[in-house]
């Protein structure tokens, strides 16, 4: 009997002791009525159950989708069943488990500098809840982006790519960041951008977001300004009157700042400018309806196309004679135009309005010429003395006297002979 005994206890000594934390093997037995797996621990001899809440955290889970009888399956031992009614040793929890090999991960993340892929869970005030291979992580509002951002709600239901830079699991605790991922992908991007692109370039980018001053155009990981009077070759107030976030935009590079990583580009660069389409749709002779701009002392500027205005030269705006063409024009006059001369590369543009109004008949050179000789005459007859004579002779000087060096340079003491007053 004493053999017997013996036996019995070396066998008991030989078994496995089962420990609390200690991570074990088992075969699933059953699953009971309370949806508890029932785990034959191998190499023990006792069994351990995994409660459902310890299987996974989603409460509406089918456990028979879960796992099946005949599964293998791992867990961590959590305590000791003290009732002698349950027939089962040891409460296991294979959510434990999953924690904690998440956490190694982690940290062995964190070590290396890795980047990991977390789905959003939770919106809060001040950040975002994610979801770390089953561990609760947390990005702060000030490590979501490397700008500002003013709603959050756009990143629900999202993954995003973030490193952890703080881990404590005593306190489960799990800092993410996701502004150090962008500022990898954009130290890379612009690396790129800078040794593959040059001024001049035209490019497609995506329109990332708007300010009053012009629109940050995404070309891959790095963003360029399109500065607000580089958008169009017409005016334009707010960038967003013309634009929309995620519209595909074509634009040309204007500037390249590598030390202050800045890329100035141009939408209205890669389209036909106004005076380009001056030139082809208001050849010289074109008659064209305008708007006065603006009225100054020499002339009217008159825009004929958006952006494009044209010169009427106060010498051009009637047959009579204009002193001030204030008195005739005035800002925001619709008036009908002809094009006398169009320079797209220096952007100038003559116009004329008197070329389209009927020049006023004139008196035929010869009747006067005829007139001025009889006056002449009666005062000749009238007085008959030398101051007569002389002005017969200022009557007759010739009218189209001339001061270029080609024609002479006739003084009047010339024209009128003034050795005949001696």
């Amino acid at each position: 009997m004493n053999e017997e005994n013996n036996e019995l206890l070396a066998a008991l000594d030989a078994q496995p002791t089962v420990e609390v934390g200690a991570v074990v093997t088992g075969e699933v037995l059953a699953i009971d009525n309370d949806r508890q797996v029932v785990i034959g621990i191998d190499g023990t001899g006792v069994e351990g159950v995994i409660p459902v809440r310890e299987l996974t955290s989603d409460r509406d889970a089918n456990v028979e989708d879960l796992v099946k009888v005949g599964d293998k399956i791992e867990a961590v031992v959590k305590m000791p069943v003290t009732s002698e009614t349950t027939g089962y040793s040891y409460i296991l929890s294979k959510k434990a488990l999953d924690a904690r090999r998440a956490w190694e991960e982690a940290a062995s993340k964190l070590t290396e500098g890795e980047i990991v892929e977390a789905p959003v869970s939770q919106v809060v005030k001040g950040g975002l809840v994610v979801d770390v291979n089953g561990v609760r992580g947390f990005i702060p509002a000030s490590m979501i982006e490397n700008r500002f951002v003013q709603d959050l709600n756009q990143y629900k239901g999202q993954t995003v790519k973030a490193k952890i830079i703080e881990l404590n699991a005593s306190e489960n605790r799990l800092i993410l960041s996701r502004r150090d991922v962008l500022n990898e992908e954009r130290s890379a991007a612009l690396a790129r951008i800078f040794d593959t692109m040059a001024v001049g370039d035209v490019v497609e980018g995506k329109v990332a977001r708007m300010t009053n001053f012009g629109a940050f155009i995404d070309l891959g990981g790095v963003d360029g300004l399109v500065h607000v009077s580089e958008i169009s070759h017409e005016r334009v107030s707010q960038p967003s009157d013309v634009l929309s976030v995620g519209e595909v935009v074509k634009v040309k590079v204007l500037g390249l700042d590598k030390d202050k990583e800045r890329i100035s580009l141009s939408i209205k660069a890669t389209q036909p400018g106004p005076w380009q389409k001056a030139a082809e749709e208001a050849p010289e002779g074109t008659v064209l309806e305008g708007t006065v701009k603006r009225v100054v002392d020499f002339g009217a500027f008159v825009e004929v196309f958006p952006g494009v205005e044209g010169l009427v030269h106060v010498s051009q705006i009637s047959h009579k004679h204009v002193e001030n063409p204030s008195d005739v024009l005035t800002a925001g006059e619709k008036v009908q135009v002809k094009v006398l001369d169009v320079n797209p590369d220096k952007q100038r543009l003559s116009l004329s309005i008197k070329a389209l109004q009927e020049a006023p008949a004139r008196e035929e050179r010869s009747s006067s010429n005829n007139s001025n000789n009889n006056s002449g005459e009666r005062r000749s007859n009238n007085g008959g003395n030398r101051r007569g004579g002389n002005n017969n002779r200022r009557n007759n000087a010739p009218m189209n006297y001339s001061t270029t060096e080609e024609e002479g340079s006739a003084t009047l003491g010339d024209l009128f002979n003034l050795k005949d007053f001696d």
